[in-house]
């Protein structure tokens, strides 16, 4: 049912109400209905978070909402260790996978969340408490969101970003230091005995499964104008189905 028959639907359901109440009852209708859901994803480094960010910047909380793989980390002693001892965080075990899956289902079915914010152990950050809200068009982002397959089935267009292994390597390093106050020597030999390999198992597999590959060796200009361009056509469909000019905007 497209947003057109939503709304004539919510007029005959509520002939008294006028014109515009009827558009925000057939929003209501339209928030139990599933989402354009997008998945993106890619090697550590590849620039995930600097792609979705610029994404993020393009439309507002009514149209879409993003949630990272990142904020699902299990504590540090659910974590497993290397034969060094070593906490092994690029394991798709180091995620809480059934609280990501369950707390996707709340959006897909039109509801909303509440999680802390996961600091990765950075005692200079303090967490906050990150609201999550029902949207037309919801992302899903995190380095195993192609390989854990109950994500993967729900994805309506896989995006994956790609990137050398040395631009990767350096750009881990550059964020491991300054925004989770690691020591060198340990972000190498993270990258080396964690990332590369749980990269080459668990991430590079599923890039032939990607309908959308961002090429970020140096810019990813026009892969992000591509994913955006897809984005807000959607949301325009959606506006031109309701038969009525209307824009998502901002709550106050």
């Amino acid at each position: 049912m497209n947003f057109l028959a939503l709304h004539k639907e919510a007029r005959v359901q509520y002939p008294e109400q006028n014109t515009a109440l009827g558009l925000q009852q057939c929003f209501r209708i339209f928030a139990s209905m599933k989402p354009l859901i997008i998945g993106i994803t890619g090697g550590s480094g590849s620039g995930k978070t600097t792609f979705i960010r610029e994404l993020k910047a393009s439309f507002t909380k009514q149209e879409v909402c993003i949630i990272s793989q990142d904020d699902y980390y299990l504590p540090r002693e659910q974590q497993l260790r290397d034969p060094r001892g070593v906490i092994n965080f690029d394991l798709p075990t180091s995620i809480d996978k059934k609280g990501f899956v369950k707390d996707l289902k709340k959006l897909v079915n039109g509801r909303a969340y509440t999680r802390q914010e996961y600091t990765f152990n950075n005692e200079l950050k303090n967490p906050r408490l990150l609201e999550f809200k029902p949207a037309p068009v919801v992302i899903v982002e995190g380095l195993f969101v192609f390989h854990y397959k109950k994500v993967r089935k729900r994805l309506d267009l896989k995006v994956f970003i790609s990137a050398k292994e040395n631009l990767k390597v350096i750009r881990r390093i550059k964020r491991d230091q300054l925004e989770r106050n690691y020591p060198l020597e340990d972000v190498l030999y993270r990258y080396e005995h964690h990332v590369l390999p749980a990269f080459e198992q668990f991430i590079q597999p599923y890039v032939s499964e990607a309908d959308i590959v961002v090429n970020n060796n140096s810019v990813f200009e026009k892969g992000l104008q591509v994913v955006k361009g897809f984005v807000r056509n959607y949301l325009d469909e959606l506006q031109r189905d309701s038969g009525m000019r209307y824009r998502f905007r901002e709550e106050e």
